[in-house]
């Protein structure tokens, strides 16, 4: 296993790094671990409405950094009480969506600091005592898979409800009756050795608990150190992505219908432009995960009549797994018509 410990503590040129790591070089077969924190930031999934997900005038105000990721999953607030870990493995060596193989090596450092009823939960998070303080999400190209997430250690929580626009059925299917009362930071659980423990002192136990060394001295030969030559292509990257107005927010259609629902696998939320009883464009929001781009699956409905069964039988030439794993077809089309 190789890792990198970021130096930015910009969100966008995080993404970004992590971005040409994964598809630029070449660590063959060995893992890459990275970890890095961020000043006071949201960060939308994929396949989310960035206008929906956040408080504009609460995130103007604040001076909170706003970007879009390429993984799927729903909406985070991060700020330097927060650690970030991602973990870069070619794509056979894991299933997609499997999160349980990526954050359980986490949770087991997490128990011999302490923490000892983290517990990896769900379809995507970690759990302490019930509460959530890691959220994760996946992203695959090219025959390589990053699973990345949060680490609450001691973030501003008073932020997150004010910042966030987190929608009632998630948080109803859930069975809690506010987005603060689910989420939790972590450092209260360690023991009492970590409880006044810093986020770079935080990310360095970590690392030695993930390579089982007592010093990061005896682990130097595993750092890969970012090149002056990798920076100019993560900048482009920045650019093109994480600090462009059009990736973050885009340019999202009107649309005459609008389908929702909260499944265990994440939520859809389908906008349909109808015409004629025929789908002229359609657009799919969310918190889910998919391997491949789900406008690939929105231009497959274009032309496709408006009934239950035509849409479950593109759907089902299409593949919806690709796209949205872990909802079935059915249910899909179901939504949709």
């Amino acid at each position: 296993m190789r890792y990198v410990s970021m130096t930015s503590h910009n969100i966008g040129m995080n993404l970004a790094t992590e971005q040409y790591l994964m598809n630029e070089k070449d660590f063959g077969q060995e893992p890459l671990v990275l970890f890095y924190y961020e000043e006071p930031c949201i960060i939308v999934g994929r396949n989310q409405n960035t206008a929906e997900e956040i408080n504009q005038d609460y995130v103007k105000e604040h001076n909170i950094r706003v970007t879009r990721r390429l993984s799927g999953g729903g909406a985070v607030y991060q700020d330097l009480g927060n650690l970030c870990f991602s973990f870069v493995v070619p794509s056979d060596s894991e299933e997609f969506g499997d999160f349980k193989s990526f954050t359980q090596p986490i949770v087991d450092v997490l128990h011999k600091m302490g923490a000892t009823t983290a517990e990896v939960s769900g379809r995507n998070d970690i759990l302490v005592d019930g509460k959530k303080f890691s959220g994760n999400a996946m992203y695959s190209k090219n025959g390589k898979t990053f699973s990345h997430g949060t680490l609450m250690l001691n973030v501003d929580l008073s932020v997150v409800a004010d910042a966030l626009h987190v929608v009632q059925d998630k948080i109803a299917s859930k069975g809690i009756k506010s987005v603060r009362s689910r989420v939790t930071n972590l450092r209260p659980y360690l023991a009492k050795e970590y409880q006044d423990i810093d986020v770079p002192t935080f990310r360095d136990d970590l690392l030695k608990g993930l390579f089982n060394v007592d010093s990061l001295e005896e682990i130097k030969d595993k750092q890969y150190v970012v090149t002056p030559e990798d920076q100019k292509e993560i900048d482009k990257i920045y650019e093109q992505y994480y600090n462009n107005w059009d990736w973050v927010y885009g340019k999202n259609p009107e649309f005459t219908t609008k389908r929702r629902k909260h499944f265990d696998m994440g939520t859809i939320d389908a906008r349909l432009d109808v015409k004629d009883g025929v789908i002229k464009n359609v657009k799919f929001f969310g918190d889910f995960f998919g391997p491949q781009d789900v406008t690939q699956l929105a231009d497959q409905l274009k032309g496709v009549k408006y009934d239950r069964d035509a849409i479950a039988a593109a759907l089902e030439k299409a593949g919806t797994a690709q796209y949205i794993t872990g909802i079935p077809t059915a249910e899909i089309a179901d939504l949709l018509a």
